[in-house]
Protein backbone atom coordinates (compact mmCIF):
# COMPACT_ATOMS: atom_id res chain seq x y z
CA UNK A 1 0.00 0.00 0.00
CA UNK A 2 1.45 3.46 -0.89
CA UNK A 3 0.53 6.89 0.56
CA UNK A 4 0.72 9.95 -1.50
CA UNK A 5 2.99 12.56 0.15
CA UNK A 6 3.24 16.25 -0.58
CA UNK A 7 6.02 17.88 -0.82
CA UNK A 8 6.72 21.01 -2.23
CA UNK A 9 3.86 20.84 -4.43
CA UNK A 10 4.75 17.45 -5.96
CA UNK A 11 3.31 13.84 -4.73
CA UNK A 12 5.93 11.70 -3.45
CA UNK A 13 5.22 7.71 -3.11
CA UNK A 14 5.50 6.75 0.47
CA UNK A 15 5.70 3.01 1.48
CA UNK A 16 4.72 1.06 4.05
CA UNK A 17 8.48 1.33 5.72
CA UNK A 18 8.40 4.96 5.23
CA UNK A 19 5.05 5.75 7.44
CA UNK A 20 6.59 3.22 9.98
CA UNK A 21 9.33 5.60 10.46
CA UNK A 22 7.09 8.68 10.29
CA UNK A 23 4.61 7.46 12.77
CA UNK A 24 7.82 6.18 14.85
CA UNK A 25 9.10 9.82 14.57
CA UNK A 26 5.83 11.16 15.82
CA UNK A 27 5.65 9.24 18.60
CA UNK A 28 9.37 10.44 20.09
CA UNK A 29 7.87 13.52 19.47
CA UNK A 30 5.07 13.60 22.01
CA UNK A 31 6.90 11.13 24.11
CA UNK A 32 9.57 13.97 24.57
CA UNK A 33 6.85 16.66 24.39
CA UNK A 34 7.25 19.36 27.28
CA UNK A 35 4.50 18.96 28.60
CA UNK A 36 5.74 15.39 30.18
CA UNK A 37 8.09 16.96 31.95
CA UNK A 38 8.71 20.01 34.84
CA UNK A 39 7.78 22.91 34.88
CA UNK A 40 5.33 22.50 32.24
CA UNK A 41 3.73 19.42 33.88
CA UNK A 42 2.57 21.38 36.75
CA UNK A 43 0.23 23.52 35.12
CA UNK A 44 -1.04 20.90 32.61
CA UNK A 45 -4.74 20.68 32.78
CA UNK A 46 -7.35 17.45 32.55
CA UNK A 47 -8.04 18.64 28.90
CA UNK A 48 -4.14 18.66 27.92
CA UNK A 49 -3.93 15.61 29.26
CA UNK A 50 -6.76 13.79 27.96
CA UNK A 51 -6.41 15.37 24.59
CA UNK A 52 -3.75 12.57 23.52
CA UNK A 53 -5.18 10.08 26.37
CA UNK A 54 -8.91 10.50 26.06
CA UNK A 55 -8.71 6.53 26.13
CA UNK A 56 -8.11 6.11 29.93
CA UNK A 57 -11.82 7.19 30.58
CA UNK A 58 -13.11 5.31 27.67
CA UNK A 59 -15.51 2.17 29.75
CA UNK A 60 -13.53 -1.29 28.92
CA UNK A 61 -14.48 -3.37 31.17
CA UNK A 62 -16.22 -6.90 30.60
CA UNK A 63 -19.47 -7.74 32.09
CA UNK A 64 -18.68 -11.42 32.02
CA UNK A 65 -15.08 -13.17 33.07
CA UNK A 66 -13.61 -15.40 30.16
CA UNK A 67 -14.79 -18.33 32.48
CA UNK A 68 -17.87 -16.61 32.36
CA UNK A 69 -18.19 -15.05 35.46
CA UNK A 70 -20.34 -12.01 35.95
CA UNK A 71 -18.56 -8.94 36.97
CA UNK A 72 -21.66 -7.89 39.33
CA UNK A 73 -21.14 -11.04 41.15
CA UNK A 74 -17.72 -10.76 42.35
CA UNK A 75 -16.92 -7.97 44.36
CA UNK A 76 -14.33 -7.44 46.49
CA UNK A 77 -15.76 -6.57 50.06
CA UNK A 78 -14.85 -2.79 49.78
CA UNK A 79 -16.85 -3.05 46.74
CA UNK A 80 -19.82 -3.59 49.09
CA UNK A 81 -19.12 -0.47 51.26
CA UNK A 82 -22.60 2.07 51.08
CA UNK A 83 -19.87 4.96 49.31
CA UNK A 84 -19.42 2.39 46.08
CA UNK A 85 -21.72 3.23 43.89
CA UNK A 86 -22.87 1.46 40.79
CA UNK A 87 -21.12 -1.55 38.69
CA UNK A 88 -17.18 -2.21 37.91
CA UNK A 89 -15.55 0.55 36.33
CA UNK A 90 -12.33 1.28 35.41
CA UNK A 91 -9.38 2.90 37.71
CA UNK A 92 -9.38 5.75 36.37
CA UNK A 93 -13.43 6.41 35.85
CA UNK A 94 -13.66 5.19 39.40
CA UNK A 95 -11.45 7.92 40.37
CA UNK A 96 -12.83 10.68 37.65
CA UNK A 97 -16.20 9.96 36.78
CA UNK A 98 -18.00 8.58 39.03
CA UNK A 99 -20.48 10.31 41.30
CA UNK A 100 -18.97 9.56 44.94
CA UNK A 101 -15.77 10.82 43.27
CA UNK A 102 -17.48 14.03 41.42
CA UNK A 103 -18.91 14.87 45.04
CA UNK A 104 -16.05 14.62 47.54
CA UNK A 105 -12.63 14.80 45.73
CA UNK A 106 -11.19 16.71 42.73
CA UNK A 107 -8.69 15.07 41.60
CA UNK A 108 -6.79 15.70 38.60
CA UNK A 109 -4.34 13.95 36.23
CA UNK A 110 -1.12 15.77 37.35
CA UNK A 111 -2.45 14.86 41.63
CA UNK A 112 -1.07 11.24 40.61
CA UNK A 113 0.92 11.74 37.16
CA UNK A 114 3.69 14.67 37.30
CA UNK A 115 5.32 13.25 34.28
CA UNK A 116 8.87 11.48 33.84
CA UNK A 117 11.70 11.22 32.32
CA UNK A 118 12.19 8.09 29.76
CA UNK A 119 15.34 8.95 30.00
CA UNK A 120 15.29 7.02 33.40
CA UNK A 121 13.26 4.31 33.03
CA UNK A 122 16.90 2.28 32.58
CA UNK A 123 20.09 1.83 34.06
CA UNK A 124 22.90 3.84 33.77
CA UNK A 125 20.92 6.39 31.35
CA UNK A 126 20.49 9.22 33.78
CA UNK A 127 23.12 12.03 33.75
CA UNK A 128 21.84 11.96 37.72
CA UNK A 129 22.09 8.06 38.36
CA UNK A 130 25.62 8.30 39.59
CA UNK A 131 25.43 11.62 41.32
CA UNK A 132 22.53 10.53 43.45
CA UNK A 133 24.00 6.91 44.35
CA UNK A 134 23.15 4.58 42.10
CA UNK A 135 20.16 4.06 39.72
CA UNK A 136 17.46 5.00 40.43
CA UNK A 137 13.73 4.03 38.83
CA UNK A 138 11.46 7.03 38.30
CA UNK A 139 7.85 5.57 37.77
CA UNK A 140 5.05 7.73 36.45
CA UNK A 141 2.96 7.60 39.52
CA UNK A 142 4.70 7.71 42.84
CA UNK A 143 2.85 5.59 45.10
CA UNK A 144 3.81 6.82 48.34
CA UNK A 145 2.00 10.30 47.29
CA UNK A 146 -0.62 8.91 44.82
CA UNK A 147 -2.09 6.31 46.05
CA UNK A 148 -1.03 5.86 50.19
CA UNK A 149 -2.88 8.69 50.52
CA UNK A 150 -5.83 7.02 50.49
CA UNK A 151 -5.34 3.60 50.36
CA UNK A 152 -2.96 2.65 53.17
CA UNK A 153 -3.83 0.78 56.23
CA UNK A 154 -5.75 3.10 59.36
CA UNK A 155 -3.76 2.98 62.13
CA UNK A 156 -6.02 1.65 65.16
CA UNK A 157 -3.35 1.63 67.29
CA UNK A 158 -2.93 5.12 67.56
CA UNK A 159 -6.32 6.32 67.12
CA UNK A 160 -6.94 4.23 70.54
CA UNK A 161 -9.24 1.89 68.66
CA UNK A 162 -10.11 -1.91 70.51
CA UNK A 163 -9.64 -3.61 67.03
CA UNK A 164 -10.31 -2.78 63.45
CA UNK A 165 -13.00 -0.36 62.24
CA UNK A 166 -15.01 -3.25 61.07
CA UNK A 167 -15.44 -4.83 64.19
CA UNK A 168 -14.97 -1.56 66.46
CA UNK A 169 -17.37 0.71 64.22
CA UNK A 170 -20.47 -0.14 66.12
CA UNK A 171 -19.30 1.06 69.67
CA UNK A 172 -19.00 4.52 67.62
CA UNK A 173 -22.31 4.03 65.89
CA UNK A 174 -20.24 4.01 62.54
CA UNK A 175 -19.91 7.71 63.24
CA UNK A 176 -15.99 8.75 63.09
CA UNK A 177 -17.35 12.27 64.34
CA UNK A 178 -18.18 10.93 67.30
CA UNK A 179 -14.70 11.69 68.36
CA UNK A 180 -13.59 14.05 65.33
CA UNK A 181 -15.75 16.38 65.96
CA UNK A 182 -13.28 17.75 68.34
CA UNK A 183 -10.14 16.10 67.58
CA UNK A 184 -8.12 16.81 64.04
CA UNK A 185 -10.59 19.03 62.96
CA UNK A 186 -8.17 20.65 60.08
CA UNK A 187 -8.59 18.08 57.76
CA UNK A 188 -8.89 17.63 54.18
CA UNK A 189 -7.63 21.04 53.27
CA UNK A 190 -6.01 20.05 49.72
CA UNK A 191 -7.01 20.86 46.15
CA UNK A 192 -7.77 17.24 45.09
CA UNK A 193 -10.22 17.26 47.58
CA UNK A 194 -13.97 18.69 48.56
CA UNK A 195 -13.91 19.35 52.32
CA UNK A 196 -17.46 20.32 52.61
CA UNK A 197 -18.71 17.90 50.63
CA UNK A 198 -16.91 15.31 52.66
CA UNK A 199 -17.82 16.57 56.24
CA UNK A 200 -21.36 16.72 54.71
CA UNK A 201 -21.09 13.12 53.72
CA UNK A 202 -19.27 12.14 56.77
CA UNK A 203 -21.99 12.65 59.07
CA UNK A 204 -23.48 9.49 60.18
CA UNK A 205 -21.80 7.28 57.61
CA UNK A 206 -18.41 5.89 58.80
CA UNK A 207 -18.12 4.33 55.35
CA UNK A 208 -17.19 7.61 54.01
CA UNK A 209 -14.43 8.00 56.03
CA UNK A 210 -13.15 4.53 56.42
CA UNK A 211 -13.37 4.43 52.30
CA UNK A 212 -10.30 5.99 51.98
CA UNK A 213 -8.74 5.70 56.00
CA UNK A 214 -8.36 1.69 55.92
CA UNK A 215 -11.26 0.73 53.81
CA UNK A 216 -9.72 0.15 50.31
CA UNK A 217 -6.51 -0.73 51.84
CA UNK A 218 -4.27 -1.26 49.11
CA UNK A 219 -0.90 -1.49 50.93
CA UNK A 220 -0.30 -2.90 54.83
CA UNK A 221 1.26 0.07 55.84
CA UNK A 222 -0.32 3.49 56.75
CA UNK A 223 -0.05 7.01 55.35
CA UNK A 224 1.97 9.39 58.19
CA UNK A 225 -0.59 12.24 57.36
CA UNK A 226 0.17 15.91 58.30
CA UNK A 227 -0.35 16.75 61.81
CA UNK A 228 -2.55 20.55 61.13
CA UNK A 229 -2.95 22.18 63.92
CA UNK A 230 -6.62 22.58 64.91
CA UNK A 231 -8.33 24.43 67.68
CA UNK A 232 -7.69 23.26 71.45
CA UNK A 233 -4.71 21.00 70.42
CA UNK A 234 -2.60 19.80 73.49
CA UNK A 235 0.82 21.76 73.21
CA UNK A 236 2.71 18.34 73.76
CA UNK A 237 3.42 16.20 70.73
CA UNK A 238 2.82 12.19 71.53
CA UNK A 239 5.75 9.86 70.80
CA UNK A 240 4.26 8.77 67.94
CA UNK A 241 3.53 12.19 66.18
CA UNK A 242 7.17 13.52 66.56
CA UNK A 243 8.61 13.62 63.30
CA UNK A 244 5.86 14.06 61.30
CA UNK A 245 5.19 17.00 59.28
CA UNK A 246 2.74 20.07 59.68
CA UNK A 247 1.76 20.66 57.07
CA UNK A 248 0.77 19.48 53.76
CA UNK A 249 2.65 19.37 50.21
CA UNK A 250 3.02 23.04 48.53
CA UNK A 251 1.38 21.68 45.62
CA UNK A 252 -1.23 20.59 47.16
CA UNK A 253 -2.52 23.62 49.59
CA UNK A 254 -5.26 26.25 48.79
CA UNK A 255 -6.25 29.59 49.60
CA UNK A 256 -4.09 31.77 52.13
CA UNK A 257 -1.50 28.32 52.90
CA UNK A 258 -0.80 27.92 49.06
CA UNK A 259 -0.06 31.87 49.26
CA UNK A 260 1.89 31.74 52.03
CA UNK A 261 4.42 28.93 50.62
CA UNK A 262 4.60 31.25 47.24
CA UNK A 263 6.06 33.76 48.83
Amino acid sequence: MLVLLLSGGQAIAVGPADTAKQAASEYQRARYSAIHFKPAISGASNADCLACHAEVLKPTLRERSPAGVKASDSKAWYQQMTTYQGGQDTFHRRHLETKFARTTMSLQCTTCHEGHDPRDEHPLSSATSQREGGFRLRKSVVPETSCLKCHGQMNTAVMGLPGPWRTSREMFQNDCLTCHAAIRTNRHQVNYLKADAIEAAGKGNGDVCYGCHGGRAWYRTTYPYPRHAWPGMADETPDWAKGRPTESEARFLTGDRAKGQSK
